[in-house]
């Protein structure tokens, strides 16, 4: 919040108009689905590996792929904020969400981690990865909602409703 209760604005001009000219907007937005499709197949093999004991290849394998994604959209979006905001990280429109991606990637490279160094068993390294989902969820949200509190601050702003009415009674 500004003074006098307004809200400070995603974008500036220059940011929108750079946001819209690079490709790695594109890039986001094609990664950020894709991510998402990638954990409810992992949610869901990690899911029957802790309920049956089977299936622990495939499990670790979505642990894997989901873990690519990440790191994958992390790398795009920081070049992706370095073009709009010119900085890789940490950009005050973006500082929260960042810093709880922090999060997401300590616990998913942890999960990794511990696979590759056999730290742990099979569980314990699911119930890692499974909090970096957790994690993930969250910054998932955050991330939404920053975009839909952009997309209405992009919207015009409508007229007061005494003179929508003064308006519409003149036609």
């Amino acid at each position: 919040m500004q003074r006098g209760g307004t809200t400070k604005p995603l974008y500036t001009a220059d940011e929108r108009r750079r946001r819209d000219a690079t490709r790695w907007t594109l890039v986001q937005g094609v990664l950020a689905p894709l991510q998402f499709a990638v954990l409810l197949v992992s949610l869901a093999l990690v899911g029957r590996y802790l309920a049956t004991g089977e299936g622990l290849w495939a499990a670790t394998a979505s642990v894997l792929a989901k873990t690519a994604a990440l790191y994958a959209i992390m790398v795009t979006g920081s070049i992706w904020e370095k073009a709009v905001f010119g900085r890789y990280l940490f950009a005050p429109a973006f500082y929260w969400e960042d810093m709880v991606s922090m999060l997401v990637l300590a616990l998913h490279t942890a999960s990794v981690a511990m696979l590759v160094l056999h730290w742990g068993s099979p569980a314990a390294r699911f119930a890692v990865a499974l909090a970096g989902y957790a994690a993930y969820a969250v910054n998932a949200a955050q991330f939404v909602l920053k975009l839909r509190t952009a997309r209405l601050q992009a919207r015009p702003p409508e007229p007061p409703a005494p003179l929508l009415r003064a308006a519409e009674a003149a036609r």
